[in-house]
């Protein structure tokens, strides 16, 4: 235990220095005038807590190495027809009698579940570490906000418009980096990532700067325009149609089931994509790159098609985002959101399109849930991911290889 001792004070101080900004000190707005509280409690009992775990770090080692978390095994998703639309059917008919705020966040996580899915591609399914994949979602945003802004385009018409958009971002992106991998892949897609942010706050004469661009409209159904005034003379609103008094759970309603569209739609896609001539060469890239090129298979055009694609679901949801939220802004596409996406990829098991839904709803509805837990959401996800490479490295959910036995 003496011998402990200099690093667990090390230790401390470094946690110290670490949490004291971030816990010891809280900023109070009194009036016009701005004053520093300290909290030191919370910090001390931080430093006791790192001290004493790297004191006992030996003993706590050996007994960490004992403890197995309960094996899961691999998920087979092609058996199971019946247990998904059993899963199909409720989701569609949940939000006719669940709460607006639970439908709300049921379609926030819908998104993520799109956007999970489309990066799975890239880093499941092709194994390129992918650290700006917001960068697409922010095109597909801004595609829909500029169109309706500049041309008075509708959201079915910026739709496809939105995702051919990210996928040529995309296929641009794969250029740079056809040669690199690992940790220098993973640089240059987080340094895309900011470009795009930064561009959007810049060029404040097209995309508003960082006030973004606002009144975006929402989707209608067959032209009924789901609000509670018809925005022209031509147009029709859906409860003037049906002869029914206007509820604007209709339009949450609405959005939600539009949103599980685009993502069954992605689900499908993909699904079909890692079961063709395409996602057997993503995974054999992933697997060895130098094997994958003796095979006779062009691991440029493997890497395009990986980021076109994946950065093409983006784009979609992005406009879908944008159609929600009724505005956009460079705020909303942060470094942030990419490492919350890809958080969502790796928990769920990378490859694993269940496992990525699973993390995704998980991600997203517990800090709603839990409000406490949402001020700290990114120490959490800290937490958990660390667990999981330490524990469980293939994910919650790992997803069952084809594989023949002879």
């Amino acid at each position: 235990m003496l011998a402990q001792l200099p690093r667990a004070l090390i230790a401390a101080v470094f946690a110290f220095v670490i949490l004291a900004p971030i816990f010891g000190l809280k900023l109070v707005r009194q009036g016009m005038h701005s004053t520093l509280q300290p909290h030191w409690g919370i910090v001390l009992w931080g430093c006791a807590a790192v001290f004493v775990v790297q004191l006992l770090h030996p003993w706590l080692a050996r007994l960490f190495a004992r403890v197995r978390l309960p094996s899961v095994p691999a998920l087979d998703e092609e058996h199971h027809p019946w247990a998904w639309a059993a899963v199909v059917l409720l989701a569609v008919v949940w939000p006719f009698f669940g709460g607006r705020s639970a439908v709300d966040i049921a379609t926030l996580a819908l998104i993520y579940v799109m956007l999970g899915l489309g990066l799975n591609i890239v880093v499941g399914f092709a194994g390129l570490l992918d650290l700006g994949f917001v960068g697409f979602y922010a095109v597909g945003a801004y595609t829909y906000g500029l169109l309706y802004h500049w041309a008075g385009w509708s959201f079915w018409e910026c739709l496809p418009l939105a995702g051919m958009m990210a996928a040529l971002f995309g296929f641009l992106l794969g250029f740079p980096v056809l040669r690199l991998r690992g940790d220098y892949l993973a640089i240059v897609t987080l340094g895309f990532g900011e470009i795009i942010r930064l561009l959007l706050t810049n060029l404040t004469e097209w995309t508003g700067g960082p006030d973004g661009i606002s009144g975006i409209p929402s989707p209608t159904l067959f032209g009924l325009e789901m609000t509670r005034r018809a925005s022209s003379p031509e147009s029709q609103t859906f409860h003037e149609f049906f002869a029914m008094p206007f509820n604007p759970d209709h339009m949450v309603i609405y959005l939600y089931l539009l949103a599980l569209a685009l993502a069954l739609v992605t689900l499908l896609v993909s699904n079909r994509l890692l079961r063709m001539p395409i996602g057997r060469a993503w995974e054999a890239l992933r697997e060895d790159e130098i094997a994958c090129r003796s095979l006779g298979l062009n691991p440029t055009h493997i890497k395009l098609s990986a980021f076109t694609l994946g950065a093409m679901f983006a784009g979609f949801g992005g406009a879908f985002f944008a159609a929600r939220q009724g505005l956009v802004n460079p705020e909303s596409f942060t470094f942030i959101e990419s490492a919350l996406i890809l958080s969502v990829v790796v928990l769920g098991g990378m490859g694993s399109q269940v496992g990525v839904i699973l993390a995704a709803v998980a991600l997203t509805v517990l800090p709603e849930v839990v409000r406490e837990f949402a001020e700290y959401r990114m120490l959490a996800f800290g937490f958990v991911m660390v667990l999981m490479m330490v524990w469980r490295p293939q994910g919650l959910l790992p997803m069952k290889r084809p594989q023949v036995d002879l």
